[in-house]
């Protein structure tokens, strides 16, 4: 005997109708959702599809309904940005990108709708419009902070269902969910005013990106407006970023009191850089990052940070992204998510 004539055949269509006592039609239209069928009769053919263990043809549901039952997930760089290693480098290691995939996947897993990412660095932007053009997924979600409208513009020019991780203003018309940077920024500025903080160092995200740009906004205006002297450092989002930073702190701003900076992974780095360089946190110098991720409170001291519901933005980006699949004559919507300071020891 071999292996194959232990192996049990896949149920069929049929053996589902006949278990059911309907016709192949009718477990075709239960199975694409046909909101006509009886419900007693919709009930039967469910049934029977958990009995037979039934699988159906994604390829064949897809002839019927006209979808892939897929959506692309593009991660997107400004196409006068990084390619190739560099880009690739720099988005499996930022959390944040785990975190979206995540948060997106946990809504589109229950509705059975695969999820395909694209990385799309400066170079790619052509390979991703003509990848949807030939209709490979059903829409699209864009995580990109970058205030260039290039590539959102094709996606609504394509009138494919789309989804931005930002607000693209007026003139692109096309749905987006956000946290308020600025208010971010704000908040971390208050805080360290109240804790008694007064000379600041602030280390910027990359200067292309809206979001890093409206922390920094936030951070800077209110800390202005309270009284604190602010310094600004230019960065990135990347723990060398950090490091460089904070070397630059800890021999050009020996009298800085705090920092803030542009996400966690740069305010982790600072953190540590600054203790090895003989500097108390926070006796010395507090530290306070944005986003709140996983690591944060793990550091030592674990670390004071703004955090924006990274996970339920992205899961808010894919229930709006399969309504407009679903109902693609609606108007776009925007979603704003409100930030929140997390204090802990370091700040």
């Amino acid at each position: 005997m071999t292996a194959s004539d232990d192996a049990v055949a896949p149920a069929t269509i049929e053996e589902v109708a006949r278990r059911a006592g309907v016709s192949r039609s009718t477990v075709s239209r239960v199975l694409n959702d046909v909101p006509t069928v009886d419900a007693a009769m919709r009930r039967r053919v469910e049934a029977a599809v958990r009995e037979t263990g039934y699988v159906p043809s994604l390829a064949a549901r897809s002839l019927v309904t006209g979808r892939t039952h897929s959506v692309a997930l593009i991660v997107a760089e400004p196409s006068s940005g990084a390619t190739g290693a560099a880009f690739f480098e720099r988005v499996f290691s930022d959390p944040y990108f785990g975190r979206v995939t995540g948060g997106a996947q946990a809504v589109l897993r229950t509705q059975g709708v695969h999820l395909v990412v694209l990385p799309a660095d400066a170079d790619g932007h052509d390979f991703v419009l003509r990848y949807l053009r030939q209709g490979h997924v059903d829409g699209a979600l864009v995580i990109s902070s970058s205030a260039e409208l290039e590539l959102p513009r094709a996606l609504a020019d394509l009138s494919v269902p789309t989804v931005l991780s930002h607000d693209p203003g007026p003139d692109v018309r096309l749905s987006w969910v956000d946290a308020d940077q600025f208010a971010g920024g704000r908040l971390a500025a208050e805080h360290l005013a109240r804790t008694g903080r007064r000379r600041c160092v602030a280390v910027a995200g990359p200067r292309d990106l809206t979001a890093a740009r409206e922390r920094l906004a936030g951070f800077t205006t209110t800390a202005t407006e309270l009284g604190l002297a602010v310094t600004v450092l230019a960065g990135d989002f990347s723990a060398a970023g950090g490091a460089h930073a904070a070397h630059t702190i800890a021999a050009e701003h020996p009298d800085a009191d705090s920092v803030f900076a542009a996400n966690d992974v740069v305010a982790e780095s600072v953190l540590h850089v600054l203790q090895d360089a003989g500097r108390r946190v926070p006796e010395d110098v507090a530290v306070v990052g944005f986003d709140d991720n996983a690591s944060a409170a793990a550091t030592s001291p674990a670390l004071t940070t703004v955090r924006q519901p990274i996970e339920d933005m992205a899961a808010e980006m894919a229930r709006l992204l399969l309504d407009r699949i679903g109902r693609p004559g609606q108007q776009p919507r925007g979603v704003m998510f409100t930030p929140q300071l997390v204090v802990r020891a370091s700040a």
